[in-house]
């Protein structure tokens, strides 16, 4: 693709050169993977500086670069306010308005984002639509799967992929839209037809400051669903009726809603709910009309991650009966109320819970048909929001029955810091503080007591540890598995 047609988005740039005859062969950010004829982009980091390895862009074949100040450089470059706004247009244009043929779903709020992803992608193909998703734990077209370093990456990365779906026919796309992702644009060139709002609750503060600038990032969503009305592609917003936030979500937005709840009056509606110990049955109703579903999956928290799966199908044109279908077959998501079992007399479940609202749904949900104690392993992560900590701790202490504070992601943090964060202000003796996480499972498995469970929470579906800059193996179910298994050979 010619240069200048990359730039048509991009008003009044300063060029050193002539740009007319130049041939772009792709577009890179890390200045390592650059080509012949690639065009380099210069991006500003915590970290790192794109413009301190403008030269060996070059040095690798650099047909011209995209930066925020000229540079002494042999090749044309482009000089804009702003590179990473700028490459959400590149990237949008050399792949050819991926998004625009497509139908893309975008689920934005604090809890529930992948468990509403994996459902929808579940909904979808069970219509017999061809799918793909982004998200926290993958990227997955149709079948196949492939690994994401953010819940919702870079717009170049974006865009490439939603390409490469499309040259495998993808129609429908859903992918997770983080708060961090809403903030630094990279979902700016994404063509959403329907946004998710799932919840609001404490996280992240350690980004955005305050509660205030956290609902800002999250509504940006709904405001980029557009302020028209097209009837051969039409745009929906999918909002949770109960959350205090939905106002300020519904007025973010010129595009219909889809509402859905189960205490307020909503358009699509969980009626005659029971929660259980082998699931949830409830009365879908929605403006199609209404089904009975029978589900595997346990808790209010699950309900309300089906009706914003439903309502985001009902507004792309999915039959009840194949929602239903598709509802009562899930499993669920790796690492999302996933249970363990290696013969046990007490029950193991593996959650991703990392806020005091997701870490509170799930020990409710426990305490609903557990018949002994609730025992709950968990911990924060270093170098992320601190007034998150003692929340986590309160909450682990009221919902739990038993309290285990144990390390969790500590990153360049001192583990005995965050845990020292944690319980400050609790009485000493109610709670166990275990630094090394496998030893905090361990204690937590041979204190369980027939008809107890275990709740392992917060790292749900990663394989790691982040200790001082590196990522050790750990992966919280096999940990457990191996537990169990020595306590059983125990015995």
């Amino acid at each position: 693709m010619k240069l200048p047609e990359l730039l048509r988005h991009i008003p009044y740039f300063q060029t050193n050169k002539p740009l007319k005859d130049i041939e772009v062969n792709g577009v890179e950010m890390d200045s390592r993977n650059v080509k012949e004829g690639d065009l380099f982009i210069c991006l500003p980091g915590e970290h790192f500086d794109g413009h301190d390895f403008a030269q060996q862009a070059v040095q690798q074949g650099a047909a011209a670069l995209i930066c925020e100040r000229p540079l002494e450089v042999s090749i044309p470059y482009i000089v804009v306010p702003d590179t990473n706004r700028a490459m959400g247009s590149i990237a949008n244009t050399f792949y050819h308005y991926p998004t625009t043929s497509m139908q893309l779903i975008g689920i934005t709020g604090t809890n529930g984002k992948t468990s509403i992803s994996y459902l929808l992608d579940e909904i979808f193909q069970m219509n017999r639509h061809q799918t793909g998703l982004i998200g926290t734990i993958q990227m997955k077209i149709n079948e196949s799967v492939y690994p994401v370093k953010n819940t919702t990456p870079d717009s170049l990365f974006l865009q490439k992929s939603f390409h490469e779906m499309k040259e495998r026919n993808v129609d429908t796309a859903v992918m997770e839209v983080s708060s961090h992702a809403l903030d630094k644009g990279r979902v700016h060139g994404c063509d959403f037809d329907v946004a998710v709002f799932t919840n609001l609750s404490q996280d992240h503060l350690d980004y955005h400051g305050n509660m205030d600038e956290y609902l800002h990032a999250k509504s940006l969503l709904f405001a980029q669903l557009g302020n028209t009305f097209n009837p051969e592609k039409p745009k929906f917003a999918v909002i949770n009726e109960d959350d205090p936030a939905a106002d300020v979500m519904k007025r973010s937005t010129a595009q219909p809603v889809l509402s859905y709840g189960i205490q307020k009056e909503a358009a699509i509606m969980a009626d005659n709910l029971q929660l259980h110990e082998k699931g949830t049955t409830f009365t879908l109703t929605t403006p199609e009309g209404e089904v009975t579903i029978n589900s595997s999956l346990m808790g209010k928290f699950n309900v309300y991650n089906m009706l914003a799966a439903a309502g985001a199908a009902i507004a792309s044109g999915v039959k009840l009966d194949v929602i239903k279908q598709a509802l009562e077959a899930t499993k669920g998501v790796r690492g999302r109320f996933e249970p363990v079992e290696e013969g046990q007399p007490f029950g193991v479940v593996i959650d991703y819970a990392h806020t005091p609202d997701s870490l509170h749904n799930v020990l409710q949900t426990m305490q609903e048909f557990c018949r002994g104690k609730v025992r709950v392993v968990v911990g924060c992560g270093g170098d992320r929001d601190r007034t998150k900590r003692p929340l986590m701790a309160d909450v682990a202490m009221e919902f739990g029955d038993h309290a285990i504070f144990t390390s969790d992601n500590p990153r360049t943090e001192p583990p005995e810091q965050i845990l020292d964060d944690m319980v400050e202000h609790l009485e000493a003796g109610g709670y166990e503080r275990i630094v090394d996480r496998k030893e905090a499972i361990r204690f937590a498995v041979e204190k369980a007591q027939p008809g107890d469970m275990i709740l392992i929470a917060g790292k749900g579906h990663e394989t790691y540890q982040d200790i001082n800059g590196k990522r050790y193996e750990f992966d919280d179910r096999e940990v457990a598995r191996e537990l169990l298994k020595q306590l059983k050979e125990s015995k």
